[in-house]
């Protein structure tokens, strides 16, 4: 299993304000609030289990871990810089001005978002996009993130929300495995792949498509904790996925995947665009929030099946 890391934002923060032993100016560099530095600081160090400064009515100096980390997280950063500024057909001389910090999910991301990045940065070739894909649900302004791309139903305390993308559900599986599942009870003698970490799957499509499903245990078949994971593994003919449109597009369009049981259904939840008031009116926050909402216009082809 990999080592956990701290999020790659806020050992940037971490190492601008160790550097200017001042949560100000390492938010004054990074466009963050003084308060989101600090924040983003106390989460790092909670993580880690130690504090990294002593604060003072005279201001910040570094602790002995601080003092200790510092150089091997300033030697980290530089290794990344020059990896980016090494990598071949690279334009020199492309320092962007502006910075932008996006949460989302690893499949939406993976799936979606990362295919459509190109044309943002075309756009904004001055904004730099970091993407953090960690499964957790984010704190924004303590971890030093501008906008985050969410599931759920647009209800969350503190944050404006712009509504993306509706999702529809519908059981997918290998082409190989279709002509077998012609009615709902042929699920009973498949293998149903489930996805842990989702408020909807199985159980939720039986729901929505009036399906009586009571000699079919809706709850058998190998876990997944993301769903990704589970899409490859139906594509790999390892059993039967709830999959979910539009994620699954590019899939179904390349013959990896194929519908069963349909027609989709449209799930209570959707993929909202959320941020602080204070992150919206930043100007890279801005340029991306104009950028998806303006790709994704009501009734736009992609947003439903």
């Amino acid at each position: 299993m990999p080592r956990p890391l701290p999020p790659l934002s806020a050992l940037r923060l971490f190492e601008a304000a160790a550097r200017h032993l001042s949560f100000k100016a390492a938010g004054a560099e990074l466009h963050r609030s003084p308060s989101a530095v600090s924040h983003a600081i106390r989460a790092l160090e909670k993580q880690l289990g130690m504090a990294l400064f002593h604060r003072s009515p005279n201001g910040l100096t570094l602790s002995e871990a601080g003092s200790a980390y510092l150089p091997e997280i300033r030697a980290a950063l530089e290794r990344l810089a020059r990896a980016t500024a090494a990598l071949p057909g690279r334009k020199q001389g492309g320092e962007t001005s502006q910075r932008l910090a996006l949460s989302v999910a690893p499949s939406f991301g993976l799936r979606w978002l990362i295919p459509k990045l190109a044309a943002f940065s075309e756009r904004h070739p001055d904004i730099a996009v970091t993407l953090d894909t960690s499964q957790r649900r984010v704190d924004l302004d303590r971890e030093g993130i501008d906008l985050a791309i969410r599931m759920g139903q647009g209800r969350w305390p503190h944050l404006h929300a712009d509504n993306l993308l509706d999702e529809y559900l519908v059981p997918v599986c290998a082409p190989a495995l279709a002509p077998a599942i012609r009615h709902a009870g042929d699920l009973g003698q498949q293998t149903l792949l489930q996805v842990t970490s989702v408020s909807e799957d199985w159980a939720a499509w039986a729901r929505l498509a009036g399906i009586d499903v009571d000699d079919i245990d809706l709850e058998q078949g190998p876990r997944f904790d993301n769903i990704d994971m589970a899409l490859k593994a139906a594509a790999a003919g390892l059993g039967v996925a709830v999959g979910r449109r539009p994620l699954i597009d590019a899939d179904l369009e390349a013959g990896r995947l194929v519908q069963v049981l349909g027609p989709p259904q449209r799930a209570s939840t959707a993929y909202w665009l959320t941020g602080g008031e204070d992150a919206l009116r930043r100007p890279a926050a801005a340029c991306f929030r104009e950028w998806i909402c303006s790709t994704l216009e009501p009734g736009a082809a992609e947003n439903r099946p």
